[in-house]
């Protein structure tokens, strides 16, 4: 450990133990709001069952405001990606494997950014947007023929990413339970429950070279029979002689197959239990879901905050509120904070499908690392929901099972009747 925490107290409010992300939402909230009163950057201990030790790391700062985010989020020149965006230190040899251009900074970035964006082309979009429509059709039948009792989110909320995602870069149907468990394990390290005696650092890199090996396999037959879909896009894209390598796009297929999958997930189950445990916002959505859903969406992803923090580290000595960040001392970002922050948002902590504006930080707070799939996940979410509510309009969730961690608001299991 450096003398820097020796010289500099750390804050009285935990955010660095597990006790503290074990905590509901609503709990955590109460240390936030103390923090966004009258600490808005505070001092933290290195975070608690941490990837891998590392005794020079001293801690980290805390930013809570919605508005701090956001400048943080925009100021890429000051606040990098490049030494990692969660809380903790990985092996280098990681960081750019796990985390694509989220660890990267200009012009790495921008280069890597808008070669992926090339693919992304009006006739992909349209492709994407036709199986959305007709994955949500049958996840949902296959979920009513399952019966009430089931767990909707290995019946529904895991499985329309997955096979949205799936049909996107071409994955198999014999390759996709295994791609779906090896992105899974990427963001489920954390979890004691799911980790048992294995080691989190020999799982992360167990997991990346299953995702690994099917994204390279994808691509050499894409270069060789191009079939239309995004990874015959991806090998194809070229900017001023500039082509996407191997590894960037093992990359990017790891960035799909766990952020295109997870985030949509967690909003989708999120948004049932609100609008379970919220009939009257449930009523005022189906009364003309055609034209609210749109806003609902923006609460849905609000609500949930499905990416709770991301990290980005000074590369030179900054102020902050008076208090100076030093160059290489890492900054994290806590969203739900900022989702819930009185001075934007009027009454945080109520559901309510009818909030307009909605300036949330779900999707980032903006910058050069803005959500590239937002829109995706909006379709994925509009979709589900307006299907639900034809087929299974009397659905119901239980009580939600979460998986403990610091990074994803993830709900395990979810239970539901109809």
């Amino acid at each position: 450990m450096t003398d820097i925490s020796r010289e500099r107290p750390y804050d009285e409010i935990d955010l660095s133990s597990r006790t503290f992300w074990a905590q509901p939402a609503p709990v955590r909230e109460h240390s936030f709001a103390a923090l966004r009163a009258d600490r808005p950057l505070s001092w933290h201990p290195p975070v608690q069952d941490a990837l891998m030790d590392d005794e020079d790391d001293p801690g980290f700062w805390a930013v809570v405001r919605h508005a701090d985010i956001v400048e943080i989020s925009r100021r890429h020149d000051v606040f990098v990606s490049g030494q990692g965006v969660i809380f903790e230190n990985i092996p280098e040899m990681f960081l750019e494997t796990s985390q694509s251009f989220l660890a990267t900074d200009p012009p790495r970035h921008t280069k890597l950014r808008t070669l992926v964006s090339k693919a992304f082309t009006p006739r992909q979009i349209a492709q994407i947007s036709e199986r959305i429509e007709a994955n949500t059709v049958a996840v949902v039948a296959e979920l009513a023929a399952a019966g009430s009792g089931s767990d909707f989110v290995q019946a529904c909320a895991a499985q329309l990413p997955l096979r949205v995602f799936a049909d996107m870069v071409g994955v198999s149907e014999a390759d996709r339970e295994e791609v779906a468990e090896a992105a899974g394990a990427m963001v489920s390290w954390a979890d004691p429950e799911f980790l048992g005696d294995r080691d989190p650092l020999d799982v992360m890199f167990e997991t990346q070279l299953v995702l690994l090996r099917h994204a390279l396999a994808l691509a050499e037959q894409r270069r060789s029979k191009p079939t239309g879909d995004l990874m015959s896009a991806l090998v194809a894209a070229e900017v001023d002689g500039d082509r996407l390598l191997d590894e960037e796009i093992g990359a990017f297929f790891i960035l799909l197959a766990v952020a295109g999958n997870d985030t949509t997930r967690q909003s989708m189950s999120h948004a049932l239990r609100a609008l379970t445990t919220h009939p009257e916002q449930r009523a005022w959505l189906t009364a003309d879901f055609g034209a609210r859903i749109d806003t609902a969406v923006e609460e849905f992803v609000r609500w949930a905050t499905p990416v709770m923090t991301f990290r980005r580290t000074a590369v030179v000595d900054v102020d902050l509120h008076g208090t100076t960040v030093r160059a290489g001392e890492k900054v994290v970002m806590m969203y739900p904070s900022g989702n819930w922050d009185t001075d934007v948002f009027t009454d945080p902590a109520a559901f309510d499908l009818s909030r307009r504006p909605n300036p949330h930080l779900s999707f980032g707070g903006g910058g050069v690392h803005f959500c590239l799939g937002a829109q995706l996940a909006r379709t994925q979410l509009r979709a589900v929901f307006r299907e639900l509510f034809r087929q299974i309009p009397d659905i119901r969730a239980g009580e939600p099972d979460y998986l403990t961690g610091n990074f994803i608001h993830a709900v395990r299991a979810l239970p539901v009747t109809f």
